[in-house]
């Protein structure tokens, strides 16, 4: 354990990143960001409504059961009953929630690549391998062939996201209804990892992942969609057997579930579609000028890679940058411009950029970059020096 807690990771990488550009006093352009900007103002007057006297029955104790108007909204929105819902402190602690409960030290995992690091790096706080299967650009498609090649005879579990992170690409319906087979024939568990699913449109994932199969759970929380990473609130959602075991753990180990904030998120719940409707409006006015930095960066090749259909994040390819982590670094401390290097989602040379920035900050920011990546390229001997 001590050898993972000295490891560097992808949130310790920002924390420092962070600190350094604050020390400097300069501007900071949080490409790195995952998430649309905090709705503050959304939030505040739901919250300066509510708890107004008479103070909002929201605010009940969500200590045994989680917080009931929750549990009734993903009741409805997943179209299962209250056993299948487990309430928790964000779609992390689900996750460590989910390893505790459900595997022993020496069992192991399979987890995507390019992913989120805490995927593996959560399972090995608690004695659980966790072997890699690959999702490769430029469409970062889920491969069961690839799959069933890191899977051991001590896997029990999978792990993947959709929409994926880093990069925003969905897994088709079709193909998490064969993701679904797959598990059953081979008795795995599958956690599907949702938080950026609600970006993508009906359509294309009609349904959340836990309604397929019993082999499936789905974990999610207000963090991306709403951008409410404040409020700490996420959830379990699967067959009633699995959430059982993983509930038993939480009724003895887990007091983390606040009141305030879970009231708070009954009352985003309750008013959903305004929040929503919130990000899109966001994500509209990005998207074209994403998009336009885009088609100019390919034009001029120094990217390879799409601006993805969905999601808030982009994953390309910098042409002929192989330190990102070094060239992130560098542009940070040149512009205040912060893009979240590949290496910490196992993909040295991308960087994972989160547009969902107001217009004309994102453009100075993609200016910024893209000038950053110009100048990089023509030295080599900075490239040299980084390496």
């Amino acid at each position: 354990m001590t050898d993972i807690l000295e490891a560097d990771s992808y949130a310790l990488w920002i924390r420092r990143t962070l600190s350094r550009a604050r020390s400097a006093g300069g501007r900071i352009v949080p490409l790195f960001d995952s998430s649309v900007p905090e709705p503050a103002d959304l939030l505040t007057a739901a919250v300066a409504r509510a708890f107004a006297a008479p103070v909002t029955d929201r605010y009940v104790s969500a200590f045994s059961g989680g917080n009931p108007h929750v549990v009734a909204h993903l009741k409805r929105r997943y179209g299962v009953a209250a056993d299948q819902v487990l309430c928790t402190t964000g779609a992390t602690a689900a996750l460590s929630m989910l390893y505790r409960a459900l595997l022993r030290p020496g069992q192991r995992i399979a987890v995507e690549t390019p992913g989120f690091d805490l995927f593996g790096g959560i399972a090995a706080l608690h004695g659980i391998a966790a072997d890699t299967f690959p999702r490769p650009a430029p469409d970062f498609a889920l491969d069961l062939d690839r799959l069933a090649a890191a899977i051991r005879p001590a896997t029990r579990m999978v792990v993947v996201s959709n929409l994926h992170n880093p990069s925003s690409a969905v897994i088709p319906h079709d193909q998490l209804v064969a993701l679904a087979r797959f598990a059953e024939e081979r008795d795995l568990l599958v956690v599907v990892d949702e938080v950026y699913g609600d970006y993508a449109d009906a359509a294309t994932r009609p349904c959340a992942a836990a309604s397929l199969s019993p082999h499936f759970v789905t974990i999610s929380s207000l963090t991306k969609i709403f951008g409410l990473s404040s409020l700490r609130c996420g959830w379990i959602v699967g067959d009633a057997g699995v959430v059982a075991r993983v509930r038993a753990l939480a009724d003895r180990f887990e007091f983390g579930v606040s009141n305030l904030s879970h009231a708070a998120a009954a009352l985003v719940l309750d008013d959903a579609a305004t929040f929503t409707a919130r990000t899109h409006r966001v994500i509209d006015a990005a998207r074209p000028v994403a998009a336009a930095a885009f088609a100019d960066w390919q034009a001029d090749g120094l990217i390879a890679g799409d601006l993805p259909r969905f999601g808030c994040v982009a994953f390309p390819r910098l042409v002929g940058v192989e330190d990102t982590a070094g060239f992130a670094e560098w542009l940070g401390e040149r512009s205040g411009v912060v893009v979240a290097p590949g290496e910490y989602f196992g993909a040295p040379g991308h960087i994972r950029i989160g547009f969902a920035q107001p217009p004309a900050l994102l453009a100075a920011g993609l200016d910024a970059l893209g000038e950053g990546l110009r100048v990089w390229r023509a030295d080599p001997q900075r490239r040299r020096a980084r390496g």
